[in-house]
């Protein structure tokens, strides 16, 4: 087992999980100082390519981003996201998980889905292919984007595919948008570690995408928190250096070159 995977794992009920997104080595290469965790996700497709959502992203796509993130992480557990349409059965899930884990290097891949994936995540992990499960919210495939857990059935299929998927050997999970004292059952019944967005500090630990945190997305999902106004701060740099161009403060001598 990956040394970083067992680290994770010795973190349930002892220490808060930190994981964010990334998809370039500039941006990794900051979070890797402070994450346990670091995902390239396909949230991608709508934080850098304005797509409708994350169907649209190609496995190529996530290969290269891929690349470039692994160039920045040192120390922290990279995980890939599988898109859309490259899990839809074990033969493919196996062959598309291998290409990714052998081009970009990554530690481990992500999945979406309940019993549906149960026998994809059996394969992959007696392949020796570390999973993260992903449940509530299912980006890829949900039409309507409400929290999970509002009525008992579905309170219960959730609680029942995450024991499933656990049995089925994922070394941890992403519950998105699961209400408050749902995600709390489920994070008591996991003996994995459970990472929560949008499912309360329940969670053995949490996860955001980068580009909400730091401001530069409108983002207007409850669970996202502004940390900082990124944009903000380009704007006046940018600002700056338009100003100095026109003033003819820039470049300075010491900004070119002379024999």
């Amino acid at each position: 087992m990956n040394e970083n995977i067992k680290k994770i794992l010795n973190k349930k009920n002892n220490s808060k999980l930190v994981c964010l997104t990334a998809y370039s080595k500039n941006i990794a290469s900051i979070l890797d100082k402070y994450c346990d965790i670091i995902l390239v996700g396909d949230s991608l497709g709508s934080v850098l390519y304005n797509y409708k959502s994350t169907k649209k992203v190609t496995l190529d796509t996530m290969i290269n981003h891929s690349k470039s993130v692994r160039l920045g992480v040192k120390k922290s557990l990279m995980v890939v996201d599988m898109p859309y349409n490259t899990y839809r059965n074990p033969k493919e899930a196996l062959k598309n998980a291998k290409l990714v884990m052998k081009q970009t290097k990554c530690d481990a891949i992500k999945l979406e889905g309940g019993k549906k994936i149960v026998s994809i995540v059996k394969r992959l992990v007696k392949n020796k292919i570390p999973v993260l499960g992903h449940l509530g919210i299912l980006p890829q495939t949900d039409k309507k984007f409400t929290f999970k857990g509002k009525k008992s059935f579905e309170r219960n299929r959730i609680l029942k595919e995450a024991q499933q998927l656990e049995e089925a050997g994922i070394f941890s999970i992403v519950l998105e948008c699961v209400e408050i004292e749902l995600s709390k059952v489920i994070t008591k019944k996991l003996s994995i570690p459970t990472i929560g967005i949008g499912s309360s500090v329940n969670c053995d630990g949490q996860v955001l995408v980068i580009d909400d945190l730091i401001g530069l997305t409108e983002s207007k999902f409850r669970f996202v928190k502004k940390y900082i106004n990124i944009k903000k701060i380009i704007d006046g740099a940018v600002k700056k250096y338009k100003s100095e161009v026109l003033m003819k403060k820039f470049p300075k001598t010491k900004h070119s070159f002379k024999t």
